[in-house]
């Protein structure tokens, strides 16, 4: 009997494992809010599953037109991890705040508390994809600013 328990313990872990790495693709239905969450979360943990999820994760919701200027993944990876954005990965917390809206453009500013408990501030767009395709009607982020250095938590 103990046998069978741990065998099914063991089968649990792999199974949950794999639940954890699955990448969420952009789809119509995820509003603009969500997606800035998805990839936040995702940056927040960005090893979790295996090493960058979390940014793979965020370049699964960057508009089209942002990787021609980002891309190809392996360059946005060393973007990601350089000065302007290494406070995203492994952060303790973010709040996500609208600011603006309209039918196809939504920004938000994001705080984020970094791993050493100081935080930043970013502008982060999304943009609906309205070219015809598989990203049709899907919100995707078109920019994030440089971070605004907001101190340290007390």
């Amino acid at each position: 009997m103990l046998k069978i328990f741990n065998s099914f313990i063991l089968l649990s872990f792999f199974m949950l494992g794999s639940t954890f790495a699955e990448i969420l693709k952009p789809n119509e239905t995820i509003v603009p809010k969500k997606v800035v969450k998805i990839q936040l979360d995702g940056l927040k943990k960005n090893d979790f599953s295996y090493k960058d999820q979390g940014i793979e994760q965020t370049w699964e919701f960057a508009h089209p037109t942002n990787k021609i200027f980002t891309g190809p993944l392996d360059r946005f990876k060393e973007m990601i991890k350089g000065e302007s954005y290494k406070m995203l990965l492994n952060h303790k917390d973010h709040k996500i705040n609208e600011i603006f809206s309209d039918e196809n453009k939504v920004i938000f500013e994001v705080i984020v508390m970094d791993s050493e408990k100081k935080y930043y501030m970013f502008k982060w767009q999304v943009e609906k994809y309205l070219k015809s395709g598989p990203l049709q009607n899907c919100w995707l982020t078109t920019m994030v600013s440089t971070p605004i250095s907001m101190g340290s938590s007390i």
